[in-house]
């Protein structure tokens, strides 16, 4: 199988060297906006090639981004008229109803599929399963540093609290997470999201918290950050390496 990674930013780069020691990956390609951060990955990874989207759409089975949700409004409609599964790990883009709608569109068509990692969180499995029958609510609580958010705070602070489609809209970068959530359970209009920055933390965390007729559901992670990159959790570069193995993978295990 070949693929094509479209980001090579610290998830994209923890994603091109594991799939570079799988036998089942003969090609990967390399595209970033930033040309220098491509060739940079192009020197470790003995599979790659550096090519833009354009070029590599008829050579993949399977595009796999990790960019931003500018990228997937300007790449994914392209990957899917073109019969190519598509990875999509900046799931925040998918607020926007018309392009998910769009995109859901195309795959039914080409007869293809979007993959959406459940990233830095953990219990979304769970969530989906359990949305199969009466979901009364589904709470995210992230915490993370500071830092991540790019501010100062001397004390623990709640930075934001409503739904998931305006945490999305307002932390592009740091709430991937409620965006898979809603789409796993009751939707980003009733998926309630509390951020809160924590001077006294070194790791992100994800709690959720669900009930409905199944029962009850608290899941709860602790996240290592990202060696490349302390802004985002190593959790969700591992995330993305299980989704490419499920792929290929004969054995699929989770919901």
């Amino acid at each position: 199988m070949n693929i094509g990674i479209i980001g090579c930013g610290a998830i994209g780069t923890d994603v091109a060297l594991a799939i570079d020691k799988m036998e089942e990956i003969e090609k990967i390609y390399l595209y970033d906006i930033d040309e220098d951060k491509a060739k940079s990955l192009y020197k470790k990874v003995k599979k790659a090639e550096v090519k833009r989207v354009e070029d590599f759409l008829d050579e993949v089975d399977v595009v796999f981004e990790a960019a931003s949700q500018k990228a997937v409004a300007e790449y994914g409609e392209r990957v899917l008229r073109a019969g190519k599964d598509l990875i999509i790990m900046t799931i925040g883009a998918l607020f926007d109803d018309r392009l998910r709608e769009k995109l859901i569109k195309l795959a039914r068509e080409n007869k293809c599929k979007i993959h959406l990692p459940s990233g830095a969180a953990c219990g979304i499995d769970g969530v989906k399963a359990a949305s199969m029958a009466k979901l009364d609510y589904v709470t995210l609580v992230t915490t993370k540093p500071p830092g991540a958010f790019g501010r100062r705070y001397n004390k623990r602070t709640i930075i934001f609290e409503g739904n998931a489609r305006e945490a999305v809209k307002r932390f592009p970068r740091n709430i991937n997470v409620a965006a898979c959530l809603s789409l796993a359970g009751v939707g980003f209009d009733r998926t309630t999201v509390k951020i809160i920055a924590d001077p006294v933390v070194t790791r992100n965390s994800h709690k959720i918290l669900a009930h409905g007729e199944f029962g009850r559901l608290r899941a709860e992670i602790e996240n290592m950050p990202n060696p490349n990159n302390p802004r985002s959790s190593y959790m969700a570069s591992l995330s993305a390496i299980a989704t490419i193995k499920k792929i290929l993978d004969p054995i699929q295990i989770g919901v």
